[in-house]
């Protein structure tokens, strides 16, 4: 009898140990674009702030979603949700540096999201978007492994 509680009760440890090891690596896992839904800013107009009932981890990052189907149609088709230039601020790429990007300072161009840093970075972005755009993605491979930091 000692011997099968002894037994249990070790059970009972690791698995509480394991559980609280899982917990504490999940926390590492960046959450982005805030926690806003990423499918809200195509499909209702504006931003909503998901939740963790609704998460997705994609390529090591955590996304929320304000609902099970915005979260089922992310993982249908990421790449057509994720913002450009991994959510850092649109005009900033543009000009060679990584800024963060503001969830409610965005635009979303021939169906891809953009954010910037802020509203005023904003129109100068949209003076030009489409040459903003084009210097970016010309920028972007070069600085996108570079930390911020270092730009």
């Amino acid at each position: 009898m000692k011997y099968s509680v002894f037994k249990f009760a070790w059970a009972l440890l690791a698995s509480l140990l394991l559980s609280q090891t899982t917990a504490a690596a999940d926390e590492t896992v960046p959450v982005a674009v805030s926690g806003y839904d990423l499918v809200s800013y195509h499909n209702s107009g504006e931003p909503t702030v998901g939740n963790g009932h609704h998460l997705v981890t994609h390529n090591g990052v955590n996304y929320l979603f304000s609902s099970k189907a915005n979260r089922r149609l992310f993982q249908k088709n990421p790449n057509r949700f994720l913002p450009a230039y991994g959510g850092y601020c649109a005009f900033g790429v543009s000009v060679g540096k990584k800024f963060y990007g503001d969830p409610n300072v965005w635009r979303i161009v021939d169906g891809k999201l953009y954010l910037n840093l802020d509203k005023k970075i904003q129109k100068r972005w949209e003076e030009d978007v489409a040459g903003n755009i084009e210097k970016a993605d010309k920028l972007w491979n070069s600085i996108r492994n570079v930390a911020a930091a270092d730009l």
